[in-house]
Protein backbone atom coordinates (compact mmCIF):
# COMPACT_ATOMS: atom_id res chain seq x y z
CA UNK A 1 0.00 0.00 0.00
CA UNK A 2 1.13 2.98 -1.21
CA UNK A 3 0.59 6.06 1.36
CA UNK A 4 0.49 9.86 0.77
CA UNK A 5 -0.21 12.54 4.30
CA UNK A 6 -1.38 15.85 2.91
CA UNK A 7 -1.28 18.76 5.73
CA UNK A 8 -3.82 21.55 5.02
CA UNK A 9 -3.79 24.99 6.37
CA UNK A 10 -2.37 28.39 5.84
CA UNK A 11 -0.51 28.13 8.56
CA UNK A 12 1.82 25.61 7.43
CA UNK A 13 2.75 27.73 4.22
CA UNK A 14 3.72 30.85 6.26
CA UNK A 15 5.82 28.67 9.25
CA UNK A 16 3.86 30.08 11.89
CA UNK A 17 3.33 26.39 12.94
CA UNK A 18 5.46 23.24 12.79
CA UNK A 19 3.65 19.99 11.13
CA UNK A 20 4.16 17.35 13.99
CA UNK A 21 0.93 15.57 12.80
CA UNK A 22 2.91 14.77 9.81
CA UNK A 23 6.22 13.55 11.79
CA UNK A 24 3.79 11.45 14.11
CA UNK A 25 1.58 9.87 11.13
CA UNK A 26 4.90 8.99 8.77
CA UNK A 27 6.27 6.98 12.16
CA UNK A 28 2.63 4.91 12.47
CA UNK A 29 2.40 4.44 8.90
CA UNK A 30 6.02 3.27 9.06
CA UNK A 31 5.33 0.81 11.89
CA UNK A 32 2.15 -0.68 9.78
CA UNK A 33 4.38 -1.61 7.30
CA UNK A 34 2.93 0.78 4.87
CA UNK A 35 4.80 2.89 2.79
CA UNK A 36 4.58 6.71 3.11
CA UNK A 37 5.65 8.00 -0.43
CA UNK A 38 5.15 11.83 -0.40
CA UNK A 39 4.14 14.27 2.11
CA UNK A 40 2.48 17.52 0.84
CA UNK A 41 1.43 20.94 2.36
CA UNK A 42 -1.24 23.19 1.24
CA UNK A 43 -3.44 26.30 2.14
CA UNK A 44 -6.25 27.27 2.73
CA UNK A 45 -7.55 27.30 -1.32
CA UNK A 46 -10.66 25.00 -2.56
CA UNK A 47 -9.03 25.03 -5.79
CA UNK A 48 -5.42 24.30 -4.90
CA UNK A 49 -6.40 21.63 -1.77
CA UNK A 50 -9.11 19.92 -4.56
CA UNK A 51 -6.06 19.55 -6.96
CA UNK A 52 -3.61 18.86 -4.20
CA UNK A 53 -6.22 15.89 -3.39
CA UNK A 54 -6.77 15.02 -7.11
CA UNK A 55 -3.07 14.48 -7.66
CA UNK A 56 -2.80 12.34 -4.27
CA UNK A 57 -5.80 10.34 -5.76
CA UNK A 58 -4.05 9.53 -9.06
CA UNK A 59 -0.82 7.90 -7.34
CA UNK A 60 -1.46 6.42 -3.48
CA UNK A 61 -3.68 3.97 -2.58
CA UNK A 62 -4.21 5.57 1.01
CA UNK A 63 -4.29 9.83 1.73
CA UNK A 64 -4.11 10.42 5.20
CA UNK A 65 -5.49 14.38 5.52
CA UNK A 66 -5.33 17.05 8.93
CA UNK A 67 -6.30 20.14 9.12
CA UNK A 68 -9.14 22.19 7.66
CA UNK A 69 -12.32 20.56 9.17
CA UNK A 70 -12.99 23.08 11.41
CA UNK A 71 -16.39 25.13 10.90
CA UNK A 72 -15.08 28.93 9.37
CA UNK A 73 -14.76 29.21 5.63
CA UNK A 74 -11.51 28.79 5.43
CA UNK A 75 -11.79 24.98 6.65
CA UNK A 76 -12.36 23.78 3.32
CA UNK A 77 -10.86 19.89 3.67
CA UNK A 78 -14.55 18.35 3.02
CA UNK A 79 -15.45 20.85 -0.05
CA UNK A 80 -11.81 19.94 -1.45
CA UNK A 81 -12.14 15.83 -1.17
CA UNK A 82 -15.83 16.34 -1.94
CA UNK A 83 -14.58 17.86 -5.65
CA UNK A 84 -11.78 15.80 -5.39
CA UNK A 85 -14.25 12.46 -5.97
CA UNK A 86 -16.99 14.01 -7.70
CA UNK A 87 -19.92 14.08 -5.24
CA UNK A 88 -21.72 16.54 -3.24
CA UNK A 89 -21.65 16.84 0.44
CA UNK A 90 -25.22 17.27 2.51
CA UNK A 91 -25.61 17.05 6.16
CA UNK A 92 -26.04 13.95 7.57
CA UNK A 93 -28.95 14.03 10.26
CA UNK A 94 -27.27 11.78 13.08
CA UNK A 95 -24.25 14.33 13.28
CA UNK A 96 -25.64 17.26 13.41
CA UNK A 97 -28.10 16.00 16.15
CA UNK A 98 -24.67 14.71 17.49
CA UNK A 99 -23.44 18.46 17.36
CA UNK A 100 -26.50 20.05 18.75
CA UNK A 101 -26.55 18.23 21.50
CA UNK A 102 -22.09 18.51 22.01
CA UNK A 103 -23.54 22.18 22.40
CA UNK A 104 -26.70 21.87 24.59
CA UNK A 105 -24.35 19.83 27.09
CA UNK A 106 -22.36 22.66 27.21
CA UNK A 107 -25.01 25.40 27.73
CA UNK A 108 -24.75 26.80 24.32
CA UNK A 109 -26.81 27.09 21.06
CA UNK A 110 -24.44 25.77 17.60
CA UNK A 111 -23.36 28.26 15.81
CA UNK A 112 -25.07 27.94 12.29
CA UNK A 113 -21.54 27.88 10.54
CA UNK A 114 -20.82 24.71 12.61
CA UNK A 115 -23.62 22.64 10.52
CA UNK A 116 -20.69 21.84 8.16
CA UNK A 117 -19.09 19.69 10.50
CA UNK A 118 -22.20 17.53 10.16
CA UNK A 119 -21.72 17.18 6.07
CA UNK A 120 -20.83 13.62 4.77
CA UNK A 121 -20.59 13.04 0.75
CA UNK A 122 -21.92 9.06 -0.39
CA UNK A 123 -19.03 7.53 -0.30
CA UNK A 124 -17.71 9.06 3.27
CA UNK A 125 -18.58 7.10 7.28
CA UNK A 126 -17.94 9.94 9.85
CA UNK A 127 -14.58 9.35 12.29
CA UNK A 128 -16.14 10.31 16.17
CA UNK A 129 -14.28 12.46 17.62
CA UNK A 130 -14.92 13.18 21.09
CA UNK A 131 -12.43 15.44 21.79
CA UNK A 132 -13.90 18.26 19.80
CA UNK A 133 -16.69 18.99 17.52
CA UNK A 134 -15.43 18.01 14.38
CA UNK A 135 -15.92 14.06 12.70
CA UNK A 136 -12.95 12.63 10.37
CA UNK A 137 -14.38 11.52 6.98
CA UNK A 138 -13.23 7.71 5.75
CA UNK A 139 -13.89 7.91 2.04
CA UNK A 140 -13.42 4.70 -0.30
CA UNK A 141 -13.73 5.65 -3.79
CA UNK A 142 -12.07 4.77 -7.11
CA UNK A 143 -10.29 1.84 -5.05
CA UNK A 144 -8.53 4.38 -2.78
CA UNK A 145 -8.89 5.40 0.84
CA UNK A 146 -8.71 8.56 1.94
CA UNK A 147 -8.92 9.63 6.05
CA UNK A 148 -9.37 13.37 6.94
CA UNK A 149 -8.54 14.09 10.48
CA UNK A 150 -8.68 17.33 12.48
CA UNK A 151 -5.52 19.31 12.66
CA UNK A 152 -5.62 19.58 16.47
CA UNK A 153 -2.68 17.09 17.75
CA UNK A 154 -5.00 16.07 21.02
CA UNK A 155 -7.37 15.06 18.36
CA UNK A 156 -5.60 13.45 15.51
CA UNK A 157 -4.05 11.51 17.43
CA UNK A 158 -7.09 10.18 19.51
CA UNK A 159 -9.09 9.57 16.16
CA UNK A 160 -5.98 7.97 14.22
CA UNK A 161 -5.25 5.55 17.00
CA UNK A 162 -9.00 4.25 17.96
CA UNK A 163 -10.46 4.75 14.89
CA UNK A 164 -8.21 4.45 11.78
CA UNK A 165 -5.41 2.67 12.23
CA UNK A 166 -7.30 -1.13 13.73
CA UNK A 167 -9.03 -0.38 10.04
CA UNK A 168 -6.25 -0.13 8.05
CA UNK A 169 -4.13 -3.46 6.18
CA UNK A 170 -0.71 -4.06 8.00
CA UNK A 171 2.30 -4.70 5.34
CA UNK A 172 5.79 -5.89 6.03
CA UNK A 173 6.67 -4.63 9.25
CA UNK A 174 9.63 -1.85 8.71
CA UNK A 175 12.13 -1.37 11.32
CA UNK A 176 15.04 1.17 11.71
CA UNK A 177 18.30 1.16 13.62
CA UNK A 178 20.24 3.93 14.32
CA UNK A 179 24.13 4.64 14.81
CA UNK A 180 25.40 7.79 16.13
CA UNK A 181 28.87 8.99 15.09
CA UNK A 182 31.08 11.99 15.87
CA UNK A 183 34.22 13.61 15.02
CA UNK A 184 33.74 12.13 11.45
CA UNK A 185 31.75 14.27 8.36
CA UNK A 186 29.04 12.91 6.57
CA UNK A 187 31.17 12.39 3.36
CA UNK A 188 33.80 10.33 5.00
CA UNK A 189 31.64 8.35 6.65
CA UNK A 190 29.55 7.68 3.00
CA UNK A 191 33.45 6.82 1.95
CA UNK A 192 34.07 4.84 4.60
CA UNK A 193 30.61 2.90 3.82
CA UNK A 194 31.40 2.18 0.65
CA UNK A 195 29.25 -0.18 -1.38
CA UNK A 196 27.20 -0.59 1.77
CA UNK A 197 25.62 2.33 0.73
CA UNK A 198 24.11 0.55 -2.15
CA UNK A 199 22.51 -2.12 -0.52
CA UNK A 200 18.79 -2.58 -1.13
CA UNK A 201 18.50 -5.16 2.39
CA UNK A 202 18.77 -3.38 4.60
CA UNK A 203 19.16 -0.05 3.19
CA UNK A 204 21.85 2.43 4.38
CA UNK A 205 21.24 6.44 4.54
CA UNK A 206 23.66 9.18 6.49
CA UNK A 207 22.44 12.28 7.85
CA UNK A 208 24.13 15.33 9.05
CA UNK A 209 22.58 16.04 12.45
CA UNK A 210 23.52 18.93 15.37
CA UNK A 211 25.17 16.28 17.54
CA UNK A 212 27.15 14.52 14.53
CA UNK A 213 26.56 11.67 11.84
CA UNK A 214 23.68 9.35 11.90
CA UNK A 215 23.85 6.33 10.04
CA UNK A 216 20.30 4.90 9.26
CA UNK A 217 19.57 1.06 8.93
CA UNK A 218 16.28 0.03 7.55
CA UNK A 219 14.68 -2.91 6.75
CA UNK A 220 10.92 -4.67 6.26
CA UNK A 221 10.11 -8.38 6.03
CA UNK A 222 7.30 -10.18 6.82
CA UNK A 223 9.47 -12.40 8.95
CA UNK A 224 10.28 -9.98 11.50
CA UNK A 225 13.47 -12.98 12.69
CA UNK A 226 14.57 -12.83 9.44
CA UNK A 227 14.47 -8.71 8.76
CA UNK A 228 16.11 -8.07 12.20
CA UNK A 229 18.70 -10.52 11.83
CA UNK A 230 19.82 -8.46 8.70
CA UNK A 231 19.89 -5.06 10.57
CA UNK A 232 22.11 -6.94 12.87
CA UNK A 233 24.46 -8.27 10.45
CA UNK A 234 24.45 -4.61 8.58
CA UNK A 235 25.15 -2.95 11.96
CA UNK A 236 27.80 -5.50 12.86
CA UNK A 237 29.77 -4.38 9.40
CA UNK A 238 29.15 -0.37 10.00
CA UNK A 239 30.90 -1.00 13.77
CA UNK A 240 33.64 -2.63 12.11
CA UNK A 241 34.69 0.47 9.64
CA UNK A 242 33.35 3.17 11.73
CA UNK A 243 33.53 1.54 15.17
CA UNK A 244 35.66 4.37 16.83
CA UNK A 245 33.28 7.20 16.19
CA UNK A 246 30.30 5.71 17.03
CA UNK A 247 29.06 6.69 20.43
CA UNK A 248 25.24 5.75 20.40
CA UNK A 249 21.78 4.32 18.48
CA UNK A 250 18.27 5.47 17.99
CA UNK A 251 17.56 7.64 21.00
CA UNK A 252 20.58 7.86 23.02
CA UNK A 253 21.95 10.95 23.87
CA UNK A 254 25.51 11.40 23.59
CA UNK A 255 25.53 13.16 27.97
CA UNK A 256 23.76 10.14 28.98
CA UNK A 257 26.53 7.71 27.57
CA UNK A 258 28.75 9.45 28.99
CA UNK A 259 26.82 9.40 32.44
CA UNK A 260 26.87 5.60 31.60
CA UNK A 261 30.75 5.35 31.65
CA UNK A 262 31.57 7.66 34.35
CA UNK A 263 28.73 5.56 36.85
CA UNK A 264 31.07 2.61 35.61
CA UNK A 265 34.40 4.07 36.70
CA UNK A 266 32.64 5.67 39.72
CA UNK A 267 34.26 9.00 38.61
CA UNK A 268 32.39 12.36 39.18
CA UNK A 269 32.50 15.18 36.40
CA UNK A 270 32.75 18.67 36.69
CA UNK A 271 32.72 21.45 33.88
CA UNK A 272 34.14 25.15 33.84
CA UNK A 273 33.28 26.89 30.39
CA UNK A 274 33.30 30.35 28.91
CA UNK A 275 33.21 29.76 25.44
CA UNK A 276 30.08 27.69 25.92
CA UNK A 277 28.27 29.30 28.27
CA UNK A 278 27.24 27.15 30.51
CA UNK A 279 25.11 24.98 27.66
CA UNK A 280 28.18 22.02 28.16
CA UNK A 281 26.77 21.99 32.15
CA UNK A 282 23.16 22.32 30.85
CA UNK A 283 23.00 19.24 28.75
CA UNK A 284 25.17 17.18 31.49
CA UNK A 285 22.91 18.47 34.48
CA UNK A 286 19.27 17.36 32.85
CA UNK A 287 21.06 14.03 31.50
CA UNK A 288 22.33 13.28 35.07
CA UNK A 289 20.01 11.17 37.20
CA UNK A 290 22.72 8.89 38.87
CA UNK A 291 24.80 12.07 40.63
CA UNK A 292 27.43 11.83 38.27
CA UNK A 293 27.50 15.58 37.39
CA UNK A 294 29.45 17.65 40.77
CA UNK A 295 27.99 21.13 39.07
CA UNK A 296 30.06 23.99 37.06
CA UNK A 297 31.46 27.36 36.76
CA UNK A 298 30.99 29.44 33.74
CA UNK A 299 33.15 32.73 33.34
CA UNK A 300 32.87 34.48 30.03
CA UNK A 301 36.33 35.66 28.62
CA UNK A 302 38.02 33.34 30.90
CA UNK A 303 41.42 30.94 30.12
CA UNK A 304 41.78 27.77 30.83
CA UNK A 305 43.93 28.33 33.72
CA UNK A 306 41.33 31.02 35.31
CA UNK A 307 38.58 28.23 34.85
CA UNK A 308 40.69 25.38 36.45
CA UNK A 309 41.12 28.03 39.32
CA UNK A 310 37.56 28.65 39.34
CA UNK A 311 36.04 25.59 39.41
CA UNK A 312 38.93 24.00 42.39
CA UNK A 313 36.44 24.06 44.70
CA UNK A 314 34.32 21.53 42.83
CA UNK A 315 34.81 18.02 44.08
CA UNK A 316 35.16 16.04 41.12
CA UNK A 317 37.32 13.19 39.68
CA UNK A 318 37.01 14.77 35.59
CA UNK A 319 37.13 18.19 34.80
CA UNK A 320 36.66 19.52 31.87
CA UNK A 321 37.62 23.06 30.75
CA UNK A 322 36.39 24.84 27.42
CA UNK A 323 38.35 28.76 27.75
CA UNK A 324 37.53 31.69 25.57
CA UNK A 325 39.26 31.96 21.86
CA UNK A 326 38.70 34.04 19.08
CA UNK A 327 38.69 31.89 16.22
CA UNK A 328 40.03 28.44 17.82
CA UNK A 329 39.81 27.06 21.48
CA UNK A 330 41.43 24.03 23.13
CA UNK A 331 39.03 21.99 25.11
CA UNK A 332 40.73 20.39 28.32
CA UNK A 333 39.76 17.25 30.22
CA UNK A 334 41.67 16.09 32.97
CA UNK A 335 40.40 12.63 34.27
CA UNK A 336 42.46 9.93 36.74
CA UNK A 337 44.29 8.46 34.50
CA UNK A 338 45.98 11.08 32.16
CA UNK A 339 44.90 14.66 30.67
CA UNK A 340 43.68 15.02 27.13
CA UNK A 341 42.87 18.12 24.86
CA UNK A 342 41.17 18.86 21.81
CA UNK A 343 41.74 22.07 19.47
CA UNK A 344 38.75 23.19 17.31
CA UNK A 345 37.99 26.24 15.18
CA UNK A 346 34.96 28.16 14.66
CA UNK A 347 33.64 30.98 12.49
CA UNK A 348 30.88 32.80 14.63
CA UNK A 349 30.04 32.26 18.21
CA UNK A 350 26.68 30.26 17.57
CA UNK A 351 29.66 27.96 15.53
CA UNK A 352 31.88 28.57 18.70
CA UNK A 353 29.12 27.14 21.09
CA UNK A 354 28.11 24.00 18.88
CA UNK A 355 31.96 23.12 18.03
CA UNK A 356 32.32 23.33 22.04
CA UNK A 357 29.52 20.83 23.43
CA UNK A 358 30.65 18.61 20.62
CA UNK A 359 34.49 19.07 21.05
CA UNK A 360 33.48 18.30 24.74
CA UNK A 361 31.42 15.80 25.23
CA UNK A 362 33.51 13.57 22.45
CA UNK A 363 36.59 14.32 24.42
CA UNK A 364 35.00 13.11 27.24
CA UNK A 365 33.36 9.79 25.33
CA UNK A 366 36.95 8.69 23.83
CA UNK A 367 38.04 9.18 27.05
CA UNK A 368 35.84 6.56 28.72
CA UNK A 369 36.71 4.42 25.81
CA UNK A 370 40.39 4.79 26.94
CA UNK A 371 40.07 3.46 30.07
CA UNK A 372 37.41 0.67 28.59
CA UNK A 373 40.57 -0.38 26.36
CA UNK A 374 39.27 1.22 23.63
CA UNK A 375 40.61 3.54 21.30
CA UNK A 376 39.85 7.33 22.09
CA UNK A 377 42.29 9.90 20.30
CA UNK A 378 39.89 12.80 19.43
CA UNK A 379 40.41 13.70 15.66
CA UNK A 380 38.88 17.22 16.40
CA UNK A 381 42.62 18.64 16.97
Amino acid sequence: MRAEILSVGTELLLGQIVDTNAAYLAGRLSALGIDCLWISAVGDNLGRAQETFARALERSDLVVATGGLGPTEDDLTREAIAAAVGEAPAVDAGLERELEEWFARRGMPMPERNRKQAWLIPSARALPNPNGTAPGWWVEARGRIVVAMPGVPREMTRMWEVEVEPRLPRGAPIRSRTLKLLGIGESAVEEALGELVHSTAPTLATYAKADGVHIRITDKDLDAARRDARIETMERTVRERLGVHVWGTDAETLPEVIGRGLVARGWRLATAEALTGGELARALSEADHDGWYAGGVVRPGASAEELADAAATIRADVLVIVPHGEAESTVHLRAPDRDRRSTFHFASPAEARRRGMLGSLDLLHRALADTAGGRGQSPLR
